[in-house]
């Protein structure tokens, strides 16, 4: 029986860059039904660090749900030719954030990372927005 494909829907925001943050997260069966909306104040950092941190929350959260197939959408272009392989990582606020990714990849049986255009991406940049509006640094919040 073929394992189901999940799709993860990922954005950072940082207003002033650096400045405040925030992450959006949705998880998606194959039919489009949401399984997490969340989203969380991470502080004062950058845009790229703030995508970065979004990809590991959310990796993680699926990896919680027990989700083994997952394509991740990010409209980050930086983050995802990173991922595949197509840029470096030479920013060290990056490099650890990375490592990370490698580890946290290794508990899936197929991960795929795609970009996607900004307005397929609303929902996640919406979630992201909200975490800076309530400004609230706790935990994961379900939207």
């Amino acid at each position: 029986m073929p394992e189901k494909k999940y799709l993860v829907f990922i954005d950072g925001a940082s207003r002033g860059n650096p400045g405040d943050a925030g992450i959006g997260i949705i998880i998606q069966d194959a039919q489009g039904e949401v399984l997490r909306s969340l989203y969380k104040y991470i502080g004062q950092t950058t845009n790229n660090v703030a995508e970065y941190t979004a990809l590991i929350y959310a990796l993680q959260e699926a990896l919680i749900l027990g989700l083994k197939d997952v394509v991740v959408n990010s409209d980050s272009e930086l983050l995802v030719k990173q991922l595949n392989g197509e840029y470096r990582v030479k920013n060290d606020n990056l490099r650890s954030l990375y490592e990370q990714f490698l580890h946290l990849k290794s508990g899936f049986n197929k991960l795929e990372l795609r970009q996607i255009k900004r307005e397929e991406n609303k929902a996640a940049d919406e979630l992201a927005n909200q975490a800076i509006n309530t400004r609230i640094d706790s935990s994961l919040k379900s939207a």
